[in-house]
């Protein structure tokens, strides 16, 4: 008798998994519901921003945790959140903060010369916070080709 599982010599079938198991009962094109918080995350960022709620969308990526995100699904987030950044603030002055993949700040300038979030993707820091220039390296514009 055959444990569940295993195959006879020679049987060159592949052991049935949840996920081939899965795929084999979706319909034809349909595909599974992502279940990586990050891609939850930009899916309903992306669907705020085609209904015109683009700080909705903003706050939806604020809440992604990229640091736990992979390498590629970070990128994808800030791809996603600066594109957002750049059509809901992209007539400000506002220079771009990313100590990190995965991590960025949209900064306003105050008239004291300090800066304020505007926007934020997988930082501590929420919007409204008061940031010191002098403590940032490497601000970007918004703007532009290379933020």
């Amino acid at each position: 008798m055959q444990d569940r599982g295993q195959t006879e010599p020679g049987d060159i079938r592949p052991p049935q998994t949840e996920e081939t198991m899965t795929r084999a009962t979706l319909s034809p094109g349909a595909t599974p519901a992502p279940s990586h918080p990050v891609t939850r995350s930009i899916l309903d960022a992306r669907r705020r921003r085609q209904a015109g709620d683009l700080d909705g969308a903003l706050s939806a990526l604020a809440g992604a945790d990229t640091a736990r995100a992979a390498t590629p699904d970070a990128r994808w987030a800030y791809a996603e959140w600066l594109g957002l950044a750049r059509r809901r603030f992209g007539e400000q002055p506002a220079p771009v903060y990313s100590p990190g993949t995965g991590r960025a700040a949209a900064l306003a300038p105050r008239p004291d010369g300090a800066l304020q979030v505007i926007a934020v993707l997988g930082m501590r820091w929420q919007t409204g916070t008061v940031v010191s220039r002098r403590s940032l390296r490497g601000l970007k514009p918004l703007r532009g080709g290379t933020a």
